[in-house]
């Protein structure tokens, strides 16, 4: 192991450190057994075009440069820890960050559905976080939507001139967010409410994870930041590899 590659591995140990002392409780994810059979199949349907994308992508860029290895498996460790942590919401439920913006960012969104799969079977089986009945739709809302709009939102406010970190943030905290709205969404089509229906139910839905969601939204953003500033101090070579950084004349 390179002394470079030796930092990087202590910056990724530090941050899961950090975020180990969490608070322990239930999880948000869609619990197993919560949706009906029918719906359980038709998320997971609708992931495996996604997932099939990503294995060919992460495929193709490992291919094309081994290097980008070590910062791939950072962003899988970070969608493990940041996603383990569940906080108390003052609604009696559950709430926790996703970490999918940042990987989306970094390696495009297909990339980060394989990353947000296998992160979520362990999570399934080690934890009882989340479910395997129910692993399609915690995929589709956290690997597969918020990855895309976080990804969409990076591109397109970087195109804008906005300024790199600006970017990172505001992509990472509004992919968090946009995750729980599909999962809001997602059990408001299984469980409509019998006056105003699915929008009524969603609304409800939102509403339960909202007070503890939106900061810790705008938490993620602020650690992507963070991570990606560590990244350009430690890994800066292994950046302009994957095409995050353009290479300096």
């Amino acid at each position: 192991m390179t002394t470079k590659q030796k930092r990087i591995f202590g910056f990724v140990v530090a941050l899961a450190a950090l975020f180990a002392v969490g608070p322990v409780s239930n999880a948000m994810h869609i619990m197993e057994g919560y949706l009906p059979g029918g719906y359980c199949i038709a998320w997971g349907v609708v992931c495996v075009p996604f997932l099939v994308l990503g294995y060919f992508s992460i495929q193709k860029r490992l291919k094309e440069n081994r290097k980008s290895l070590t910062i791939l498996a950072m962003c899988g460790a970070f969608v493990f820890v940041v996603s383990s942590l569940k906080i108390p919401s003052v609604t009696g439920s559950c709430s926790h960050m996703t970490g999918t913006g940042l990987g989306a960012i970094l390696f495009g969104p297909c990339a980060v559905s394989i990353l947000g799969i296998i992160v979520l079977i362990f999570q399934a089986i080690l934890l009882a976080h989340g479910g395997l009945t129910t692993l399609g739709a915690n995929t589709f809302s956290m690997a597969i939507a918020g990855p895309l709009v976080s990804y969409g939102l990076y591109k397109g406010l970087s195109k804008a001139g906005v300024s790199k970190r600006i970017s990172v943030f505001v992509a990472a905290a509004v992919g968090d967010l946009f995750t729980y709205c599909v999962t809001s969404l997602q059990l408001a089509l299984a469980y409509p409410s019998e006056q105003g229906g699915v929008a009524a139910s969603a609304v409800k839905f939102l509403g339960v994870f909202a007070p503890t969601q939106v900061p810790l939204a705008i938490i993620e953003g602020i650690l992507s930041v963070i991570v990606v500033i560590g990244l350009e101090s430690f890994a800066k070579s292994e950046l302009k590899s994957i095409g995050f950084l353009k290479e300096e004349a």
